[in-house]
């Protein structure tokens, strides 16, 4: 019997496409788990976010099948709706950073089943002057390649076409003067990449120890790395990533609820792989509790 309604919303050019192919078998899997589904396909940025803002009220669920981004534009939606509905995911994407984090299935079948068989789980999201974003806002070496990068190479290439554009910018990358107020701290210098973030993978390029982040305990990870000044600052900074043991003379990471940042001129940012213009004077705030995301329940 179909007791409960589900609004799906697909991204059909997300990924590698590979989600189109089993959205039949989806589909009879939500059925068979007594939801009665309502198709939305996407057809422009931000076209996800203003449907599930008007009908999330109407469903007992809202499902996204596709990228980070398109999972972004479907939070917004719930938390603009006010419905507290929860929210599935089906990651189908390039990186899926966000689904990474919460050890999402990357078996698209088996997720579409965890999320009939699973149970709502509280986490936090984030507030850049006022735009949610589910996991980082960034800015600096790297944040423009997600939305500078072809959607054609990132279903080619995954990971490989973030960094690749990320390299190719290194020889013009400047240093981006920044003056960060966390917690009554002041942190201000120079530096080529910061984040703001709720996540323990970031573009596929850093990963975060599980013992660093909790993904609904009010808190952001604020992460700000020097501009390196010499081959061996970088050498440096590179082995602190790849360590998780980060050199405190280089790299600055806090956990703080909300974080105000300034920098000289308008800097540009990425909020889940998508594109911001960002301001002179950037509030980012953790939102706690912001929604409830259907998981597993191992």
């Amino acid at each position: 019997m179909l007791d409960k309604k589900m609004l799906v919303v697909i991204n059909p050019c997300a990924g590698q496409k590979r989600a189109n192919r089993y959205l039949t078998d989806i589909l009879g899997i939500f059925s068979s788990g007594g939801y009665e589904c309502t198709v939305f396909v996407t057809q422009k940025r931000g076209d996800a976010t203003e449907f599930v803002k008007r009908r999330a009220s109407m469903f007992d669920a809202v499902v996204c099948i596709g990228g980070d981004g398109t999972f972004n534009e479907v939070m917004m939606g719930v938390i603009s709706s006010e419905a507290n509905v929860p929210i599935g995911y089906i990651p189908a994407g390039s990186t899926n950073d966000f689904a990474n984090s919460l050890k999402l299935s990357k078996d698209i079948l088996q997720a579409a089943r965890d999320i009939v068989c699973g149970e709502p789980r509280s986490l936090d999201a984030g507030s850049f002057n006022g735009r949610c974003f589910s996991y980082i806002a960034s800015f600096g070496a790297f944040t423009g390649a997600s939305y500078s990068t072809a959607q054609s190479a990132k279903n080619a290439l995954g990971h490989l076409a973030y960094i690749l554009e990320g390299i190719k910018d290194l020889p013009s990358m400047h240093p981006v003067h920044v003056r960060a107020e966390i917690d009554n701290k002041v942190f201000e210098d120079d530096y080529i990449f910061g984040a703001v973030s709720n996540s323990t993978s970031i573009a596929g390029i850093v990963t975060l120890d599980d013992a660093f982040v909790d993904m609904n305990d009010g808190l952001c990870e604020v992460t700000l790395v020097k501009f390196p000044k010499t081959a061996l600052e970088l050498s440096r900074i590179i082995m602190s990533i790849q360590t998780n043991e980060f050199d405190e003379e280089l790299i600055t990471f806090v956990s703080a609820p909300h974080v105000v940042m300034y920098t000289d001129d308008d800097v540009p940012w990425t909020l889940d792989g998508e594109y911001d213009a960002g301001a002179p004077i950037v509030i980012i705030k953790n939102i706690h509790n912001a929604i409830k995301l259907i998981v597993n329940r191992k």
